[in-house]
C-alpha cells in the first residue's frame, strides 16, 4: 500500500518537484502548441474576442446546520503564501482568502456578483449631486481585540487606507475629501468629485475595517497581529509555512460558525495540493492546475468548484518604474520600454488560442482586455483582440531598429503552472522576432520586484473586481497604486477620470471601450487569459462556496455528520 503524503512532507517537498514537473513538461507544451497552430482569436458569440465557456458555474452551497457537526480545524492547502495581513497594504489574492475569515467590510459580493451590506446594513444613499454617501452601519458588533464597531472606526480606517505610506487602497478609495461621524451608527463620506466606483470598492479590502485600538498599537506593523471583525481571529503565522486563525467568541454571528480553526498551509505544487486533498490530509485546495482538474471532478470523494474569473492574467513591461512604484517615474533604456512598436510586436506573437486549448485544457478563456466580458460595463471595443501575426511583429521589430531574435527576460513565480506558461511564451515569441529568458522566483520575490521595479518583464495576474475602474485604474493609471509598469498616458488618465465621475452607464462603457484602445496601442500590460477558479473540496466538508471575485468562502463551513 503507498503511504499517504503528509501536508508538512508534502510543502518541504513542493519546491524540488515544481522545477522538476515543469521541466518535464516544457516539451510537450511546445509539441502542443505547434499541433495547435497559428491562427487568429475568433470572436464567439455575443462577447467579441472571447473564446466559449468550458464550463458551467459551481459556487458551492451553504451548509445545512443540521448536516453539520460543531468543530474540527480545516486546513486550506494554498498555492502561495499570502502577502502582508494588512488589508491596507496587501496586494495579494491569497491574502483575501485569509481576510475572509477575519476581516469583514462594509459590503461584500454575492455569487451574481452584485455588491449587498455586510458590516452596513443597507447600500449606500448618494446625495443628488454624488458628493457625498451616507453608510447606516451594523450595531453590537465587537473587534477581534473587544473593542466597539461604529462609524469612528470605519473613519479611522478609511483615513488610514488615504494616507498609510505604501497604501494600495488610496487610489481605490479615490477623491475623498473627508470622511464623517455623525453618529456612532453613520458613517458620511464626503468626495471632491463624484466617483462611481466607491461601493465595490468597499466590498473588497478598502471596506475592511479594522480595529481602531490595533491600528495605535502596531501603526504599520498592523500584520504581525491583525485584528478585524470576523468569524474567526487570528492565531499566528509561519513564514513560508502556515496561517493560522481559531473561532472568534465575540463575532455577532457567531452561532453559524461551526469549525473551532482554519488553516492555511502553504503547497506550491499544484499535483501535491490535489495529492492532500485526495488523501484527506487537506479538505480545500486552491487554484486547482488545468492538469488535474478533470481528474478530481472524476473522484467520488471530491467536488470542484468553479467561477469565471472577473480579473485576468498577463504580462507587465516595465516603462518607467526604475525608482520603484509610488516615486518619480524615471523611463528605463531599453528598446522595449522606449517604443510601443516593440511592445506591440511580443503582443502580436502571441497566440491566446493556442494558450487556452494546450495549457489549460480549454477550461481558461482567452482576454485582451481588463473588461471582463461578463461585466455590465463591457462592450465590442473592450473586447477587441489583436490577431496573433509574428510576421507583423517582425516588421515592427525592423522599423523599431531592433537587432532579431531581441533579447528580454521575464520574472515569473516558480510553481508548475507559471513555469508551464512562461515556456509557452518562450516558444511562441520565439516566432515573432523575441528570445524570452525566464527568471522564475517565489511569489512573495516577485512581489517585492515589481514594486521595487526590479524587473524588464512580468508575468502575473489579478483576481478581477466587480466594478472595471478597480481592474485598471490601478494598474495604468499615473497615479495607480499598483501602476509597477510605470506607465502614464494623459490620455488614459483623462478617461479613466472621466468614467469615475460618470453617472450614466452608457457613458461609461463608452469610455472603457476607448480605454482599451488606447491600451493596445500602448501596450504597458499585454492580457492574455482569464482563468476559471477550480477549487478542490473534500466531501466530508459542506458550506464552501467560490464566487467570480475569486475568494474562497470558508468561514461557514463545517464538517458533515
Amino acid at each position: 500500500m503507498t503511504p499517504r503524503l503528509p501536508l508538512v512532507l508534502a510543502t518541504a517537498t513542493a519546491k524540488a518537484r515544481a522545477t522538476a514537473r515543469a521541466t518535464a513538461t516544457a516539451a510537450a507544451t511546445v509539441i502542443a502548441l505547434v499541433a495547435v497552430g497559428c491562427s487568429p482569436v475568433q470572436p464567439s458569440g455575443d462577447t467579441p474576442g472571447a473564446t466559449s465557456s468550458a464550463g458551467q458555474d459551481v459556487f458551492g452551497d451553504p451548509a445545512d446546520p443540521s448536516q453539520v457537526k460543531p468543530g474540527g480545524t480545516l486546513t486550506v492547502a494554498l498555492s502561495a503564501d499570502p502577502d502582508k495581513l494588512d488589508p491596507t497594504l496587501s496586494r495579494s489574492l491569497y491574502s483575501r482568502y485569509v481576510f475572509h475569515t477575519m476581516c469583514e467590510k462594509l459590503y461584500d459580493l454575492g455569487p451574481d456578483a452584485k455588491v449587498v451590506p455586510q458590516l452596513a446594513i443597507a447600500l449606500p444613499t448618494v446625495a443628488p449631486d454624488g458628493l457625498s454617501l451616507t453608510i447606516p452601519l451594523r450595531q453590537g458588533v465587537k473587534f477581534a481585540d473587544g473593542g466597539t464597531f461604529d462609524s469612528a472606526a470605519v473613519k479611522t480606517t478609511l483615513e488610514r487606507g488615504l494616507t498609510l505610506a505604501g497604501s494600495a487602497r488610496k487610489s481605490e478609495l479615490g477623491p475623498i475629501s473627508a470622511v464623517e461621524a455623525p453618529d456612532p451608527n453613520t458613517v458620511v463620506i464626503k468626495l471632491s468629485k463624484p466617483f462611481a466606483p466607491l461601493t465595490a470598492a468597499l466590498a473588497d479590502r478598502a471596506g475592511m475595517v479594522l480595529s481602531p485600538a490595533a491600528i495605535t498599537k502596531l501603526g504599520a506593523n498592523f500584520s504581525t497581529a491583525p485584528a478585524c471583525v470576523g468569524p474567526f481571529k487570528f492565531a499566528n503565522r509561519v513564514a513560508q509555512n502556515s496561517i493560522k486563525v481559531v473561532k472568534d467568541p465575540l463575532y455577532y454571528d457567531a452561532a453559524k460558525v461551526h469549525l473551532d480553526a482554519i488553516e492555511y498551509r502553504i503547497i506550491t505544487d499544484s499535483s501535491i495540493r490535489s495529492a492532500n486533498l485526495k488523501a484527506g490530509d487537506a479538505q480545500v485546495a486552491d487554484s486547482l492546475s488545468s492538469q488535474d482538474a478533470p481528474a478530481l471532478q472524476k473522484d467520488s470523494t471530491v467536488s470542484v468548484l468553479q467561477s469565471q474569473s472577473l480579473g485576468y492574467q498577463g504580462v507587465t513591461i516595465n516603462i518607467a518604474n526604475a525608482n520603484g512604484v509610488g516615486n518619480p517615474l524615471k523611463q528605463l533604456d531599453t528598446p522595449i520600454a522606449k517604443d510601443p512598436r516593440v511592445r506591440q510586436a511580443f503582443d502580436l506573437s502571441i497566440d491566446r488560442a493556442a494558450l487556452v486549448k494546450s495549457i489549460f485544457n480549454g477550461l481558461n478563456t482567452v482576454a485582451c482586455s481588463p473588461v471582463s466580458p461578463k461585466s455590465e460595463f463591457t462592450s465590442d471595443a473592450a473586447q477587441v483582440c489583436p490577431a496573433h501575426d509574428p510576421a507583423k511583429a517582425k516588421e515592427l521589430l525592423t522599423a523599431a531598429g531592433v537587432s532579431m531574435p531581441y533579447k528580454v527576460s521575464m520574472i515569473t513565480s516558480n510553481n508548475p503552472d507559471s513555469l508551464r506558461l512562461a515556456q509557452a511564451l518562450q516558444a511562441m515569441v520565439k516566432d515573432g522576432g523575441f528570445e524570452l529568458v525566464i527568471k522564475p522566483v517565489e511569489y512573495a520575490s516577485l512581489l517585492d520586484q515589481q514594486d521595487r521595479g526590479d524587473f524588464e518583464i512580468l508575468q502575473l495576474g489579478w483576481s478581477g473586481r466587480v466594478d472595471p475602474d478597480a481592474n485598471i485604474f490601478n494598474f495604468v493609471g499615473s497615479t495607480g497604486s499598483q501602476n509597477v509598469a510605470g506607465y502614464s498616458s494623459p490620455e488614459v488618465d483623462k478617461l479613466l477620470t472621466d468614467a469615475r465621475q460618470a453617472t450614466d452607464k452608457a457613458q461609461r462603457v463608452k469610455l472603457y471601450g476607448d480605454v482599451v484602445t488606447k491600451l493596445q496601442q500602448d501596450e504597458p500590460l499585454i492580457y492574455l487569459y482569464r482563468q476559471r477558479n477550480l477549487t478542490g473540496v473534500s466531501k466530508k466538508l459542506l458550506g464552501v462556496k467560490t464566487y467570480p471575485d475569486g475568494v474562497i468562502r470558508t468561514a461557514f463551513a463545517g464538517f458533515a455528520k
